[in-house]
């Protein structure tokens, strides 16, 4: 496999914590992952980070100085580059019920107390890993799709204009052809959302 396609194939996931040492505790679970693993300190350096580049999934601490988890949750929703990045949030706090219907209720994938289980923390990131890549090859192949379909509608016109210049008895009936197939992508397009 080429270089170009393994990097194409990798998906960063962002570690958003104020303490070092949830940061470093993150990177030893996830780091067997072999993924990158960028780190934000706050609420601002995550979206900052965000707008830079793009990511599988987002760990979110909840309890931050500044901006806090569900703040900075909100605003990742409200962007529309960011709004189907998958959070999973992580609290140190276990016996505040609200705190998990407030993570869901901001837009979380996932919540988690800590100390969390390693395993379980890296399962379900793994899962986040594999959607985003499954999403990637979705994107793939509708634009090579609506490539397909373009090249087609091109096609098609130009054999219609080549037929209208034409003065062949069946012309007619190849125009008829030429227009149901025209329809035809028309509708595949209004199927496919283009």
């Amino acid at each position: 496999m080429s270089t170009e396609v393994m990097t194409d194939n990798r998906a960063s996931i962002l570690l958003v914590d104020d303490m070092e040492d949830n940061l470093m505790a993150l990177e030893a679970v996830l780091g067997s992952l072999n993924e990158p693993l960028v780190r934000a300190r706050s609420g601002e350096e995550a979206m900052k980070a965000l707008l830079r580049q793009r990511f599988a999934v987002i760990l979110l601490d909840v309890r931050m100085p500044g901006m806090d988890g569900f703040e900075t949750a909100s605003n990742i929703k409200r962007l529309d580059q960011t709004k189907d990045v998958p959070i999973i949030f992580l609290t140190g706090t276990d016996n505040d019920a609200g705190y998990a219907f407030r993570g869901y209720a901001t837009g979380a994938a996932d919540y988690l107390t800590k100390p969390f289980d390693p395993w379980v923390l890296r399962a379900k990131v793994t899962v986040f890993l594999e959607l985003h890549r499954k999403n990637q090859q979705l994107e793939k192949i509708l634009a090579r799709e609506q490539q397909q379909f373009d090249e087609l509608a091109a096609r098609l016109s130009a054999i219609e204009a080549h037929m209208a210049a034409s003065s062949l008895n069946d012309v007619l009936e190849l125009r008829h052809h030429v227009t149901h197939m025209e329809e035809l992508v028309k509708e595949m397009r209004r199927g496919r959302g283009a």
